[in-house]
């Protein structure tokens, strides 16, 4: 989960060694996590149903052989586009991994475990934020962008190893009715609740993807700062998680208001300051706590209003995230390559999120 979430995220701080190493566009570089995003929305629900007939620790190995792959292919690649190729083929691990991976952890654990075990793979995820991202955006200025996935290529084959000695052959299998999981996502209720999702996420990555170009170009902080700034990003993130998590658990529909709403004023806060380096620190660590706790809500909203197709559920979710993902980095993107100031890209995310309340309060009913 460490090397899936580092070589998702990580390219955000390598935008613009990638864009002159390959002589490409911004715009061009953040299409890179575009992508990656679309890759996740295409393979997290055929192959978390595909999950569903295979064993899963044959899956897990499975997806983590595409990582692996996927990553020396983004270390080998000589031009753009064979680096997009190796982006999406990296991405299709993503989704089925996590989707198929907390249905193991549970199973591997007693019941009064199960949510412990799901936080604790997922961890690997909040970490790569914190340590991943920065140490391959350190890694990546140093020596080149190319040794960044050098090094996430690495994971690969330890994590290998490590599910193959670990997880037990036979894990808990559950029988899975496509047709009628099928019906319940396609209630409105729950297409609303991912069409929230996506612009929820499209907010946070409007910003997120350019992130490095707009604390250098706009704040005036120089490449050697994005590291440490992306750790403090990092903080924010974990503890938005957790504080979305408990404001969930108190009042779902209420914790989507407020946190969608928190996520608008800060990254029109971040806008505002950015041409302040040191309140840009302050507004980023807000953006953080901000931008993350939005997840639990999020989550929680689809898994309820599909309830009984939990599996193709939690599949479309990451899916969902991950089309947020996309959609925030081509709208910043747009925004980027315009020739505006940069001052409007956490604007346009503000934008993306408060949309995103709206469809919240199209979807007040039956919850």
């Amino acid at each position: 989960a460490f090397g899936i979430g580092t070589s998702e995220f990580v390219i955000m701080g390598l935008l613009l060694e990638v864009s002159r190493d390959l002589k490409v566009t911004l715009f061009d570089s953040g299409m890179l996590i575009t992508g990656y995003a679309l890759g996740v929305v295409i393979g997290a629900p055929i192959l978390s149903l595909l999950g569903a007939i295979w064993p899963k620790k044959t899956m897990l190995l499975v997806m983590m052989a595409i990582f692996t792959l996927g990553n020396l292919l983004c270390a080998l690649a000589p031009t753009y586009p064979i680096l997009m190729i190796a982006r999406i083929i990296t991405s299709l691990s993503h989704g089925a991994f996590f989707g198929i991976g907390a249905v193991v952890a549970t199973g591997l654990v007693s019941p009064d475990k199960k949510a412990s075990a799901i936080a604790l793979m997922f961890s690997g995820l909040t970490i790569a934020n914190i340590m991943g991202v920065p140490a391959g955006t350190w890694l990546g200025q140093h020596f080149g962008w190319r040794s960044t996935f050098w090094a996430v290529t690495a994971i690969g084959p330890v994590a290998l190893i490590a599910l193959s000695v670990f997880v037990p052959k036979e894990t808990v299998r559950q029988t899975l009715h496509i047709s009628s999981e099928w019906q319940a996502i396609k209630q409105k209720q729950v297409l609303l609740s991912l069409l929230t999702t996506t612009l929820g996420f499209a907010g946070v990555f409007t910003i997120f993807t350019y992130i490095a170009p707009f604390l250098t170009k706009l704040s005036g902080f120089s490449d050697a700062a994005i590291s440490p700034l992306l750790v403090l990003l990092g903080v924010g993130l974990i503890a938005g998680n957790i504080f979305g998590g408990k404001l969930a658990d108190k009042n779902l529909h209420r914790a989507l208001y407020l946190t969608l709403a928190g996520l608008a004023a800060s990254l029109l806060l971040l806008a505002m300051v950015g041409p302040s380096p040191w309140l840009t620190v302050i507004a980023l660590l807000v953006f953080g706590v901000a931008g993350f706790a939005t997840v639990a809500p999020l989550q929680l909203d689809v898994l309820h209003r599909a309830d009984s197709a939990p599996t193709l559920a939690s599949a479309l979710n990451i899916a969902a995230f991950n089309l947020g993902n996309a959609l925030g980095a081509w709208s910043g993107g747009l925004v980027v390559d315009s020739g505006v100031s940069l001052q409007l890209v956490p604007v346009t995310g503000a934008g993306l999120a408060l949309l995103g309340m709206v469809v919240v309060w199209m979807n007040r009913k039956k919850m």
